[in-house]
């Protein structure tokens, strides 16, 4: 397994700014007093606009543990079934503007993927698995762009204990939050793997997105530029 990021130096020199539609807000648990919210559980696939209560997912805002937990019961129904679902998570299509020449393989802060459709459509060509690509809505100033897809990239592998320092405290049981900062050696826990997955995110620390070796030779061997990797230990 390997962790992906995206290239210090690349061929293109496109960037893009933008935002998902809709999001859960984040929430103020009191139980363990913190006022938070998590990064990288995203569904563009997901559309909010028949919900009658959809106004509230458009201000990111903090909320009580008992709005928060309102708003996520409305929206479980239309998302992949056991998705987590922590404060912050967004919903629908990736909105704002791109700037420069995006290559094949893009990146929203170092943290959403985005592709051209050509190259989403040649990576599933050569067998990689469990590829989704959702419509972004993001403006170009250039004629012609190009179509660009944001990866629904799934947040279900976990990080080995091991890696997680021990004076962490549990996860809380009101709001389940568990604070720890990005661990220097990442280990994966094997047994949380997706087999049926070849790209996926790391479902305690969604930041971190990792590829098989499948989905890494076939990037080589496609030559798509934009991306790196770092291989991890998987325990």
């Amino acid at each position: 397994m390997v962790r992906l990021d995206r290239a210090a130096t690349a061929k293109h020199g496109g960037d893009i700014d933008g935002t998902h539609t809709w999001r859960l807000p984040g929430v103020r648990c009191h139980t363990c007093g913190a006022t938070w919210s998590d990064v990288g559980h995203d569904y563009p696939s997901v559309d909010l606009s028949l919900l009658p209560e959809r106004s509230e997912f458009e201000k990111p805002r903090p909320e009580p543990f008992p709005v928060f937990a309102r708003l996520r019961e409305l929206v479980r129904p239309l998302v992949p079934r056991n998705a987590e679902l922590p404060p912050g998570t967004s919903f629908g299509p990736l909105t704002g503007r791109a700037f420069g020449e995006c290559g094949p393989i893009a990146w929203l802060s170092g943290i959403r993927l985005l592709m051209r459709r050509d190259a989403l459509e040649r990576l599933q060509a050569e067998g990689v698995r469990g590829l989704k690509g959702c419509r972004t809505e993001l403006r170009f100033r250039k004629k012609n762009p190009p179509e660009l897809l944001e990866l629904e990239v799934e947040p279900c592998g976990r990080l080995h204990p091991d890696c997680i320092p021990p004076d962490v405290p549990p996860p809380c049981p009101t709001c389940g939050r568990q604070g720890f900062k990005w661990p220097d050696e990442p280990i994966l826990d094997a047994a949380s793997l997706p087999p049926e997955l070849d790209l996926f995110r790391v479902g305690n620390f969604a930041t971190m997105v990792i590829g098989t070796e499948r989905f890494v030779e076939a990037v080589r061997r496609l030559e798509l530029n934009g991306i790196t990797f770092r291989e991890l230990l998987t325990r």
